[in-house]
């Protein structure tokens, strides 16, 4: 077990501090109270589903959970729009102890079902007496260097914001970040001289303001607007899809979505009549992928197999050109399924976007650079679009978030030169020390992913086993990425849809549960694995499997 003591540090100085801030673009200073230092075990920084996971596994260290804002949810109540659902069905989006009412219901819930879901769990399982609300991180700072994460732990001091301005200290022996890749910083495209939004006679917004917006506001900011929506992510689907809605009639004016990189996007989870699991989900189907540690003959038969591995993104491929106008709007991607599959980008689609789009009130434009001009948007190609709205949905920084409240030089250890984020175990970076990250390893499930780390990390706290040397964790973060990279150009997603069973293996091996999980052989070969099958084992169990 780690052994917790708390040694006595300084007290941190009042201070002042200038904020700029970004809407109403004043300066303003303000002398901050500071409060005496709360000394906790645990912190856990983050409110989403990584959080509440964490806070769950974590419970008996009774951790402090600082939430930025004033509710739990994270991305589901701070960044989606009035139509954002699902793109699973709700089974395979659930804590392996609390499944959904009506699981078996196929449909997927909108995001005010999902926090009722989020909600229902917290207060089943007494999570919000661990939660400091209206608390956010601006720094982060070591009160002792360790070279090794398991020996003479540093004391993590943190500073938060509260909502009346004062500044609170806590001091953590460890600490779980779980502030999510998206949300809190939009990515805005960089324009050349008298080419950006200063030059737009019209409204220029990211997709984070536009979701703070109510279902009236939304309708009445896109109603009689002509809009342009930059991006073929979910976001900007989504975005499309409403703008039409709110533009129905004869005075209703055409969304136009600007396309740079064009992504497969799948009507439901069906093929050609198959289940969609049975392609990528199943132990069976993920044999054809190369996965991390595998060895030489496995290797060889990856190889061997590879004509497979293209037979099944082609069969998928053809079903979606056949379902979909992809080649009528110019919209067929340049790159095989299996690449965006593998990179956690495949959206499913919202049964009226073409119907829409067939009805003139959306339209495409491909494009690979843009700009402003005073009416509008203008393209690479010479030709110009007029427009009153431009929402960008171009996604979030989410290392820049990270850098904005590490200290130096953990700051800088963030990500490889590759870009991926070396995380063990999609957890522990190993340049950092008594630090977890939560929720920046993408697969299907991303609640699944973060639950089952969540679990591991709470074994490695209570000392049930011990990490591998540094080296060997680097080797191991080396060795997926090389994965990543050789399955798809867009491997910086850091994504593990295509060896995620074979992921959780190694962290139940780790931990010492049985990998394989169903009950017979044909269900462990052929069934879809999700958080069900991961369901806690009890202390004798873990005994017997060590």
């Amino acid at each position: 077990m780690w052994n917790f003591k708390y040694k006595y540090h300084h007290l941190p100085q009042p201070f002042k501090c200038t904020i700029y801030h970004s809407h109403s673009r004043y300066i303003h200073t303000y002398t901050l109270l500071l409060m005496a230092v709360i000394f906790s075990k645990i912190g856990i920084l983050g409110g989403g589903i990584s959080g509440l996971a964490a806070a769950k596994q974590l419970a008996e260290y009774n951790p402090v959970v600082l939430e930025a804002t004033g509710s739990i949810g994270g991305v589901w109540k701070h960044c989606s729009f009035r139509t954002t659902k699902l793109q699973t069905p709700r089974c395979d989006y659930e804590f392996s102890d609390y499944p959904w009412p009506l699981r078996d219901n196929s449909s997927f819930p909108s995001y005010t079902e999902i926090l009722e879901y989020l909600n229902s769990y917290a207060t089943h399982f007494d999570l919000f007496k661990f939660i400091k609300f209206n608390s956010r991180v601006i720094e982060i700072k070591l009160a002792k260097s360790s070279s090794n994460l398991l020996s003479q732990k540093p004391f993590w001091e943190v500073a938060v914001q509260t909502i009346d301005a004062s500044i609170q200290w806590y001091s953590f022996e460890f600490i779980v970040v779980c502030m999510g890749k998206y949300g809190d910083i939009p990515i805005i495209p960089k324009f050349g001289k008298k080419k950006g939004p200063e030059v737009f006679k019209g409204k220029m917004m990211h997709s984070q303001e536009y979701s703070k917006l109510n279902s009236e506001e939304s309708c009445q900011l896109l109603k009689g607007k002509k809009v342009v929506v930059v991006g073929y992510k979910k976001s900007a689907i989504d975005l499309a899809v409403e703008c039409a809605q709110a533009n129905q009639g004869e005075e209703g004016k055409p969304c136009t979505m600007v396309v740079r990189t064009s992504h497969w996007i799948v009507p439901h989870y069906s093929i050609w009549g198959l289940p969609f699991y049975l392609f990528y989900s199943t132990r069976f189907s993920q044999f054809l992928h190369q996965r991390p540690n595998q060895g030489a003959l496995r290797t060889m038969l990856c190889s061997l197999l590879s004509p497979a591995r293209k037979a099944t993104s082609k069969m998928i491929e053809s079903y979606l050109l056949w379902k979909l106008p992809l080649v009528k709007y110019g919209l067929k991607p340049d790159h095989p399924f299996e690449e965006d599959y593998a990179s956690c980008q495949m959206a499913i689609l919202p049964e009226s976007f073409f119907p829409e789009a067939d009805k003139g009130r959306i339209n495409f434009k491909r494009a690979s650079s843009w700009w402003f001009w005073e009416d509008g948007v203008a393209f690479d190609d010479g030709t110009k679009i007029e427009a009153d709205l431009v929402i960008l949905a171009t996604g979030f920084d989410g290392k820049k978030k990270l850098r904005a409240v590490l200290p130096q030089p953990f700051s800088a250890f963030l990500e490889f030169p590759s870009g991926i984020m070396p995380l063990y175990r999609g957890t522990i970076n190993p340049y950092i020390p008594n630090m977890a990250f939560m929720g920046y390893v993408e697969s299907v499930s991303n609640l699944h992913t973060s639950e089952i780390r969540c679990k591991w990390l709470a074994r490695l706290i209570g000392g049930k086993f011990k990490l591998p040397s540094m080296e060997k964790m680097v080797e191991q973060i080396k060795t997926e990425a090389e994965i990543m990279k050789k399955t798809t150009r867009f491997y910086k997603r850091t994504c593990i849809s295509t060896f995620s069973i074979n992921h959780s293996d190694e962290i139940c091996e780790e931990m010492g549960w049985t990998s394989w999980r169903k009950k017979t052989w044909l269900a462990e070969a052929f069934s879809p694995y999700n958080s069900q099958d991961y369901q806690q084992q009890d202390d004798d169990d873990d005994d017997e499997t060590n």
